[in-house]
């Protein structure tokens, strides 16, 4: 299995029921590698690249504290694989770029990040990210709904190139996580948007996030009966709230008009809390080991790379580049 997010802040609720809760489910049935791809960053932003290195930091207590084990999953950095760059330019002449173009999330993210246009790494974003998938022979990739069409892409690039050179690639399969709707009753809840709660906010954080959340505009008073289907209040309850009774007999309540949105927001906050309160715990555990992520990134990065390098060689035997594959010097006549 491969998977992996951009370090661009700290994970939220929306990332754990998206992928993360299937991750710790599968590192116990799969080989696992858990990829933080920093240089994807770089396909839509070149500035504030300072920030990038704590965003690392965090993102990997988060995985930590939401169970991840680096003994059964290898966490590692994009960067410090430098072989996978080799082999994402062995996939793009595979690739034309009309076929790159057609990727429905490009124009979605230059919408959205309001850019003039699509830089050369936003177009090749996908090639990438199918060479992050590659180097390891994944298998599995969950993803989200919205990138189901970058898999779809290195899936046919893994035909290609075994229908050019040689069989080396698999077809990987990709399993669609839930998508959380976002606290404002967006259809996707965003960092960038900000209608998130992070696995990090604490309890106080949490019930003010909780407080401003979206719920049914045609409720104007807690005695008017309430749209419990789509509405963000009891679709986070149905998410994360343990006490299904609970869950019940608020939805009854506010169908009839007998419950105020106060008051399942107040509850709402306590399951949220009571959810978050062991990955705290976890988080606050794994803070206080001077060195421990720097070293997971460490140990985890060099286990990538050999797995890289030996895909890397596959690839370039199968495609004939073996000139000079035993030499350490080339030299160059002037």
């Amino acid at each position: 299995m491969l998977t992996g997010d951009r370090p661009t802040g700290p994970l939220h609720l929306g990332h754990y029921v998206g992928s993360l809760k299937m991750r710790v489910e599968l590192q116990d049935k799969l080989e696992c590698f858990v990829l933080l791809a920093d240089l994807h960053v770089l396909t839509t932003r070149n500035e504030r690249l300072d920030e990038i290195g704590d965003n690392i930091r965090e993102v990997v207590l988060d995985y930590l504290s939401v169970g991840l084990d680096p003994k059964k999953t290898t966490i590692y950095l994009q960067s410090l694989v430098p072989e996978v760059m080799e082999l994402f330019w062995l996939f793009m002449p595979l690739v034309g770029v009309p076929r790159a173009q057609r990727i429905p999330s490009l124009k979605e993210m230059v919408r959205d990040l309001k850019l003039e246009t699509a830089s050369m790494a936003l177009l090749s974003y996908p090639i990438l990210q199918a060479a992050d998938i590659l180097m390891v022979k994944g298998d599995v990739v969950p993803v989200s709904r919205d990138q189901a069409s970058h898999v779809e892409l290195t899936r046919e690039i893994a035909r290609r190139f075994n229908a050019t050179y040689a069989p080396v690639f698999p077809e990987p399969d990709a399993p669609i996580g839930p998508m959380l709707i976002g606290t404002d009753g967006q259809a996707k809840a965003s960092k960038s948007i900000g209608n998130v709660i992070l696995l990090s906010d604490d309890a106080k954080t949490v019930e003010k996030r909780v407080r401003s959340m979206y719920t049914d505009p045609a409720r104007i008073r807690a005695d008017i009966p309430g749209r419990v289907e789509g509405n963000p209040l009891f679709l986070y309850h149905d998410s994360f709230n343990d006490d299904t009774a609970e869950v019940d007999e608020l939805k009854e309540r506010y169908r009839k008009g007998k419950v105020g949105d106060v008051e399942v927001k107040k509850r709402l906050a306590a399951a949220i809390n009571r959810f978050l309160d062991p990955i705290r715990e976890r988080r606050a555990a794994f803070e206080s080991q001077p060195g421990l992520v720097d070293e997971i990134i460490r140990e985890g990065s060099a286990r990538a790379r050999a797995e890289c390098q030996r895909t890397l060689a596959e690839a370039r035997e199968a495609m004939g580049l073996t000139y000079f594959r035993d030499s350490t010097t080339v030299k160059v006549s002037r």
